[in-house]
């Protein structure tokens, strides 16, 4: 709203200071400032607001040491995250961009699905909550969404460098002085193209799998790139969903997630950098910057109250909002293959799920006895069962999303 109205001013009034509200970066340190001061200032109320609504977390007993003590504890926090990064993305982003649509609908649909879930919990005293299949469709629901705008919406492009040969193109700046002569210009396309990590020629097109359709592969490639959405949404919002098990680690680990995808956002959506670095060129995506910034001060901000002992827990509300944002930011962005090295945590913990209950039916098929490789899965309350205290168990868990984020922020150079 805000950058509409210093947008207009500026336009019409050439009014004083309005000019800054162009600039990217302005606007993403406004955003985390205005997101942090919600989530840490607001948050202290939504939490004694809770207290007393007696909105509080059951803990089922897993013989895990301070358990019993977080019975009571404020739950539904993740609509403190929620508005942290709704209010600032409303205030100082532009809200014509597509990619800014795109991502504050799937944050309000995850949420809502997420805030069903705990209300069920909280108020009807039912311990399931939301039936997993009515969980399943609200992810499939935002997952069609969001393939359907990112792949129909013209504004979707990716641009392309062409070589003109030896002709050349004079390139003018705002006052019109010749600034450079270049031999190449930029071509606008429609493209459900992707990155590759650490592969040369980087790139992968979905309709590259409906090649047997010939020339009629692009036509049909949303057959190919929405229901890999879907895909993604739901696996990733599932993720962040079971490592949103300890204070602080879903939260901490979303927080450097967000680092990483608000780098990737600026270096797409800057024509240079793309250039420089070999990667997509997005026209468009460096808006997202603004939004991801907000969603970083929000984890961070929350982290205040959630770090151990935890104040408030996020709740379904606050995890499947965090992973669907994550799945969709990183498929709008081009970086979704990318997704199992910056998300290696959540993958991690998912996949200890999954090992555990198959190898248990496994075994107990083949011996007529359930056999576990892990003490307890997810992994983080296996290590809980070794005697690791759940504080250092999150810190140690924090460093090795950030090796994962460094990691994936040199797939850009190493390939």
């Amino acid at each position: 709203m805000l950058y509409h109205l210093f947008e207009y001013l500026n336009e019409n009034f050439d009014f004083p200071g309005a000019r800054l509200f162009q600039y990217i970066s302005f606007r993403a340190a406004l955003t985390v400032i205005v997101s942090l001061i919600i989530s840490m200032m607001f948050g202290g109320k939504l939490i004694a607001m809770l207290r007393r609504k007696q909105v509080g977390e059951s803990v089922r007993d897993l013989g895990l040491d301070g358990q019993k003590e977080k019975e009571g504890t404020p739950t539904m926090g993740g609509l403190i995250i929620l508005a942290a990064i709704i209010i600032p993305t409303l205030l100082f982003a532009n809200l014509k961009n597509i990619y800014t649509i795109t991502m504050l609908i799937a944050t309000v649909w995850l949420g809502f699905v997420g805030f069903l879930d705990d209300y069920i919990k909280v108020f009807k005293k039912d311990k399931r909550g939301l039936a997993g299949k009515f969980k399943v469709v609200g992810q499939i629901g935002v997952g069609i969404i969001v393939g359907s705008l990112l792949y129909f919406n013209d504004n979707v492009v990716i641009k392309e460098k062409v070589e003109l040969g030896d002709t050349q193109i004079s390139v003018y700046n705002d006052k019109g002085e010749l600034e450079n002569e270049k031999n190449y210009e930029w071509k606008e396309t429609k493209s459900t193209k992707t990155t590759i990590p650490f592969v040369k020629n980087n790139e992968f097109d979905y309709k590259w799998l409906l090649g047997f359709l010939g020339d009629n592969a692009e036509k049909w490639s949303w057959i190919i790139f929405i229901p890999m959405v879907i895909l993604i949404v739901t696996a990733v919002s599932n993720g962040a969903n079971i490592t949103d098990g300890i204070d602080g680690l879903a939260t901490g680990t979303s927080a450097i997630i967000g680092v990483t995808l608000a780098i990737f956002a600026y270096l797409s959506g800057n024509a240079i950098f793309a250039d420089y670095l070999n990667i997509l060129y997005i026209p468009n995506t460096g808006e997202l910057v603004i939004f991801i910034s907000a969603f970083i001060g929000a984890c961070i901000g929350f982290l205040w109250y959630n770090a151990y002992p935890a104040r408030v827990f996020m709740g379904d509300t606050g995890s499947l909002a965090l992973g669907g944002i994550i799945a969709t930011f990183a498929i709008a962005i081009r970086k979704e293959l990318l997704i199992p090295i910056f998300c290696g945590i959540f993958l991690i913990e998912n996949l200890s799920v999954m090992i555990q209950v198959a190898y248990f039916k496994y075994t107990k098929k083949k011996y007529g006895e359930g056999r576990r490789i892990f003490l307890m899965s997810p992994l983080h309350h296996h290590y809980q069962k070794k005697g690791i205290h759940e504080a250092k168990i999150v810190a140690r868990f924090w460093i090795v999303g950030i090796i994962l984020a460094v990691l994936s922020i040199v797939t850009l150079k190493v390939r």
